[in-house]
């Protein structure tokens, strides 16, 4: 038929403005002969404008049309405004339903009219609608038809979310019911050996299931009276096969979802069917605390129903002690972690179930909270979401506002996944990219002014309500159990604060809540803030391996800085401050401890003015320090001054170094831990030597004026030399002076030694800043020598008395304050004895190997366990550095790279010259890099030197945190440590011993 001039113009605009995109494809289906009847009907153009996609409601109404024998399917949707808004709305949402009507045109019959008991149909309705289905092809079709009046009523609004995917569940529930039917009629013999229970699991077990999804079950089997166990099982396994197949596999008419029976014990690789002794045997010894936070969800579906509450009933005590467990919270923490970790980098951001801020973000929080609080409370105990977070707000357990805007969120989310799932009938999570199907989705969901742009924005903002609360969930109540609530607010109760404080690792779960009520009662603004940050605070602290500890060491500070200006407001604004305190004050003693001397250094953990955690360089702190001891009245003062700025620095060290290995939630951990440990050593050697030049300073000007009538120079030894020092460290060195002209030589001397005398004083006095220990015991005759020597005493000593020992200790010899050009003259007078032209003899050889074994027999402490200890034991520190001092004496004097006094460095320089291989370098590199951040992490937490691990549980696993193991992981970092050590023994038995 030919339009009339202009008709096509303003049918196309009517089109337009009822939401077609593609008016002209839609003016040719409306002149198609299934509609030319109503094709100008107002009707039918209103129903189709209020579609989610009205093309695709069209197309599929004509498609539907084309296939009826008359005309009663277009006279109905013409005169029954409800029958027409159900089906047009399903047409309109899903292009796979449009696609089942059209196999199945007489299938619209089933949205003509509803019941009062259609409009919730329960299982039983849905089995009676499934009850024709005898073979796999029939219950893919009865199933569909089932799922085409839930969709039906959930476009229309007939059912909200929580209505909709409870039936769905439902309808599931009844379809395997009519599968397991099928497999026992093909099998009658298997059926009448055994008892089969079936499980349902994941949100289906919870009662609100997905239009698509895996269905997740676990069997349960036991023989029938008389019959024998084995033969039991067998049959019951083959059931629940059969039964998985008829659900699972794609026929003519598709499939209708897989059913995963993974959640089972011992995942795919136990048995399919178990009895429920087994089942319990398994959860009592083997089970993971994930496995006892999926059986929330455990609900018998199917077969033996008896058997089914049975299982539920005995696992349900093992369940609800599920947060005894060590580690609990963090197992559930890491399991969340890992799942965000496994999603595709292109898929991060439009994951609308797994990705931060998504659904599971809300069902792993409800799902914390039900396991630590469901022990005492039975209202908690239920499998579904929804359900459970308004019966934790209304017992207190989450805050009413927070679950309040939870709740909204996780409804919009879980609608999103519906719409998007329903179009294709499709299992996905993903929220699509192409703007016809975002128009769709939008329009679906009741945005209709701007869909796209409104859908983009209204899915930001409840993803970001997701993000900021599912985790403070956990914590908030804690603070409004100890805060003043307003009028008909719930409180956690303090039974209930105790128990979460417990599941979350506080030993002392009353000491804490009295910290949490003196930080955050009252109505001050610090108190407003504090409890802003306190949620968070908690969570960072509950991460360590000593929450209680974190906690108070936050309240010290807090007092101590309470009433400060910038403080509070730091944390609050500066976006690292209160992540990196977090941390710092919970990774053990050494860091807070140097933090209470002076509070005020908080201001280094921030992002701004404060400094920042970046090491100062020797330079810019011998500026500093210089200047103050100059500002400084006597020498006591000036070294006091210098003390000071050693422990900021020391604390500034010690925070990068915890926040480096711990990482924060937008900085990973480093992950070069040889660059950590030479960042800790760089900087600690440095403060050290800025410290000595101070001291040196403030000591002459007070005795002498500006010149001391010797010139002097500190030598750095050992560790210290080698810029390799560690928290715990004294400082080695030599002292050397030489008098200046026309001074008497015994004048000389005298000044030196009291120069020596009173740094070493000034540096041990008691004060609230730790001390510097000058230890010169590496020095010509060790303690039976003099103190200080002139150069041409060092020269004639060495010449004539030097043993090898000391000339090994002399590798690591470096200037690190007073007279540069004397301490340069030094370093030349003693190249050719620690870079001999000749090498070593064999002589030499063998005695560096007695004193080695020596070294290891005598000065073992006893009791200590040699394979663990960081210094002295196989593969330890010893073993690598003089298996490289050995290089450097042998082979220095001909390879320029030896000739350094760092041990890294030198075996760098060794295995670039052949002297040994990259794997054996790498081993040695390894063993010590380890070795070294242990004793470094041993001090961090017990605030005092150690060359093994701490035996202490809580110490030894700060130390495993510190090193990168997680909760529960002490064992295997010990393990680990032992066999890095093994390998670098084997290559010292080899080099040092052997070669």
């Amino acid at each position: 038929m030919t339009s009339a001039p202009g008709r096509r113009s303003s049918t196309f605009t009517r089109l337009l403005r009822h939401g077609f995109t593609d008016p002209s494809a839609a003016e040719r289906l409306l002149e198609s002969a299934e509609l030319s009847a109503v094709r100008d009907d107002p009707v039918l153009l209103e129903a189709l404008g209020a579609t989610a996609d009205p093309d695709l409601a069209l197309l599929g109404l004509v498609r539907l049309l084309e296939e009826q024998p008359d005309r009663e399917l277009l006279d109905t949707v013409i005169a029954a405004k409800p029958f027409r808004d159900r089906l047009l709305g399903v047409l309109g949402a899903s292009a796979a339903l449009a696609e089942h009507l059209a196999r199945h045109p007489a299938d619209w019959q089933a949205l003509v009219t509803y019941e009062p008991r259609d409009l919730h149909p329960g299982v039983e309705e849905f089995e009676r609608g499934l009850a024709e289905a005898t073979d796999p092809v029939a219950l893919r079709v009865a199933y569909r038809r089932g799922l085409l009046s839930i969709a039906a009523r959930d476009v229309c609004g007939t059912i909200d979310l929580a209505e909709t995917a409870a039936e769905l569940a439902d309808l599931a529930t009844a379809t395997l019911r009519a599968a397991l039917a099928i497999a026992r009629t093909a099998a009658p013999e298997d059926a009448a050996l055994c008892r089969l229970a079936v499980i349902a699991m994941g949100k289906c077990g919870g009662h609100e299931l997905n239009y698509v999804s895996d269905v997740d079950v676990i069997f349960v089997g036991e023989a029938v009276d008389g019959a024998d166990e084995g033969k039991a099982l067998r049959a019951a396994t083959k059931l629940a096969s059969h039964m998985m197949r008829v659900c699972s596999e794609t026929t003519v008419e598709g499939s209708i979802w897989p059913v995963d029976a993974n959640l089972r014990p011992e995942g795919r690789n136990g048995p399919l069917v178990r009895t429920l002794s087994s089942h319990l045997a398994y959860y009592q010894r083997w089970a993971k605390t994930w496995e006892f936070q999926a059986l929330l969800k455990a609900r018998p579906v199917a077969g033996d129903l008896e058997l089914g509450e049975e299982y539920v009933a005995a696992l349900e005590p093992l369940v609800w002690k599920a947060a005894e467990r060590e580690n609990f919270v963090a197992d559930v923490q890491k399991m969340r972690r890992r799942v965000v970790e496994n999603i595709p980098v292109a898929e991060l951001d439009r994951q609308l179930k797994l990705g931060p801020g998504g659904l599971r973000d809300v069902e792993f929080a409800v799902q914390l909270l039900q396991l630590v609080h469901g022990r005492e409370d039975g209202s908690l105990r239920s499998g579904t979401t929804l359900n459970a977070l308004h019966a934790l707000a209304a017992g207190g357990y989450v805050g009413r506002a927070d679950a309040a805007q939870l709740d909204d969120a996780y409804r919009f989310l879980r609608s999103m996944e519906h719409r998007i799932q329903l179009y294709r009938l499709r299992r996905t999570h993903l929220v699509p990219e192409d703007d016809t199907d975002l128009r769709r989705l939008g329009r679906s969901l009741g945005l209709r002014a701007d869909p796209v742009a409104e859908l983009n924005r209204e899915w930001k903002r409840h993803a970001s309500v997701v993000r900021r609360l599912h985790e403070k969930l956990f914590y908030r109540p804690l603070l409004d159990a100890v805060a003043q609530l307003g009028p008909g607010d719930i409180r956690l109760s303090a039974g209930a604060a105790r128990e979460r404080l417990v599941a979350l690792g506080y030993a002392d779960p009353a000491s804490a809540l009295r910290h949490l009520e003196a930080l955050a009662s009252g109505i001050t603004r610090k108190a407003a803030i504090q409890r802003t940050l306190l949620p968070v605070l908690l969570g960072w602290f509950a991460e360590s391996a000593d929450p209680d500890a974190g906690l108070l060491n936050f309240r010290k500070v807090s007092d101590a800085l309470g009433k400060t200006p910038w403080y509070l407001r730091l944390l609050r604004d500066e976006g690292a401050a209160a992540e990196n305190l977090a941390r710092v004050l919970s990774a053990g003693r050494l860091a807070p401890d140097l933090l209470m001397r002076a509070p005020e250094a908080v201001a280094l953990l921030g992002d701004g003015d404060g400094g920042g955690l970046a090491p100062r360089g020797r330079a810019g702190l011998e500026q500093e320090i210089l200047a103050a001891v100059g500002r400084a009245e006597g020498a006591v003062q000036g070294v006091t001054a210098a003390r000071g700025v050693r422990r900021r620095e020391l604390f500034r060290t010690a925070a990068a170094d915890i926040v480096g290995s711990y990482g924060t939630e937008t900085q990973p951990a480093e992950p070069d831990q040889g660059a950590l440990v030479e960042r800790v050593g760089a900087a600690v050697s440095d403060l050290t030597a800025a410290t000595l030049a101070g001291t040196l300073r403030a000591v002459v000007r007070e005795g002498w004026g500006d010149t001391l009538p010797t010139r002097f120079a500190v030598i750095g030894m050992g560790r210290f030399g080698g810029h390799e020092l560690g928290y715990g460290s004294d400082a080695d060195v030599l002292f050397v002076h030489e008098p200046r002209e026309g001074v008497d030589e015994r004048e000389a001397s005298q000044a030196a030694n009291k120069v020596v005398s009173e740094m070493r004083r000034l540096l041990q006095i008691s004060s609230a800043d730790p001390p510097l220990l000058i230890d010169a015991d590496l020095r010509p005759e060790g303690k039976s020598g003099p103190l200080v020597r002139t150069l041409t005493s060092y020269a004639a000593y060495y010449r004539r008395w030097s043993l090898v020992w000391e000339a090994q200790a002399l590798l690591r010899a470096e200037p690190v304050a007073g007279d540069e050009e004397l301490g340069h003259r030094f370093v030349e007078l003693i190249a050719p004895l620690r870079y001999p032209a000749a090498g070593l003899g064999d002589d030499a050889v063998r005695e560096i190997r007695r004193l080695k074994a020596r070294m290891e027999s005598e000065r073992m402490p006893r009791g200590a366990d040699p394979k663990l200890h960081t210094k002295l034991g196989p593969g330890g520190l010893s073993d690598v550095e003089w298996t490289v001092q050995l290089l450097q004496m042998r082979h220095g004097a001909q390879v320029p790279g030896l000739r350094t006094t760092r041990t890294r460095a030198a075996l760098v320089a060794a295995r670039e010259a052949g002297f040994l291989s990259a794997d054996d370098a790498q081993v040695l590199d390894e063993a010590w890099v380890l070795a070294t951040r242990v004793r470094n992490a041993v001090m961090l937490v017990r605030g005092r030197a150690g060359d093994t691990f701490p035996t202490e549980a809580r110490e030894l696993a700060a130390v495993g945190r510190y090193l990168g193991y997680g909760p529960g992981h002490a064992g295997d970092m010990l393990d680990d440590y032992r066999r890095t050590a093994r390998r670098a023994r084997g290559v010292v038995e080899e080099l040092f011993y052997g070669g």
